[in-house]
């Protein structure tokens, strides 16, 4: 990535423009906190949104496609972090406005299987056990990984009932109303969901707390 980005202004204006518009955001209405939600691949377009951002929770499923997204990303992120602030970021022309390159992994959540007759939770449980080794060891750089590591923020109920309506009515998960459809013991998982992302905020508010004092 480095040898691609120097001298070359039109390339860096491009990598930096997510976090100019963070910037110019931050400026204008002042957010507490700026989210990118990005898709899983390791794309230009994902890189310069990482590269624009201070850290990053990782969203897993209990599948080989989660773990060996977790064996990509890690060193891919950790490359592209080196070549950025060896290489790039020291020849950045001044009016370039840049991120230094610093993204601190937060942990990770994990969204809770879909448990069917034919395939039942110990099915998924063998998966679930390997995350953190995987996750510690590819993403964080340590090696060995530590048994005792605890990367994980939380773990995600899977709300595939009040998804068809959340996307028809285009709003989440916890505001839809029975205008919406959601009525009944439909309308009481709304609240169950409400309450449970509320507390994955505070976790996830605490985690960076933690990281901003390292």
């Amino acid at each position: 990535m480095g040898s691609d980005l120097q001298g070359r202004p039109k390339a860096l204006r491009a990598t930096t423009a997510f976090y100019r518009i963070i910037q110019s955001a931050r400026r204008d209405v002042t957010p507490d906190i700026v989210l990118i939600d990005i898709g899983p691949n390791l794309g230009a377009i994902n890189r310069a949104a990482l590269l624009s951002s201070d850290t990053i929770l990782m969203p897993l499923a209990a599948d080989l496609f989660s773990l060996r997204g977790l064996r990509n990303l890690g060193p891919a992120l950790r490359e592209w972090q080196r070549d950025w602030q060896e290489v790039v970021a020291p020849r950045i022309p001044e009016q370039i406005e840049a991120h230094a390159g610093d993204v601190r992994p937060l942990g990770y959540v994990t969204m809770q299987p879909i448990v069917r007759v034919d395939r039942p939770l110990v099915s998924y449980q063998r998966w679930l056990e390997r995350i953190p080794l995987v996750y510690d060891r590819c993403v964080l750089g340590n090696d060995p990984p530590s048994a005792a590591a605890d990367n994980e923020i939380a773990t995600i109920r899977n709300y595939r009932s009040l998804m068809p309506l959340a996307h028809d009515a285009r709003k989440p998960m916890f505001d839809l109303r029975p205008a919406d459809g959601a009525m009944g013991s439909t309308l009481s998982y709304v609240q169950t969901c409400r309450s449970e992302f509320e507390e994955l905020t505070r976790k996830i508010d605490a985690r960076l707390a933690a990281v901003a004092t390292e």
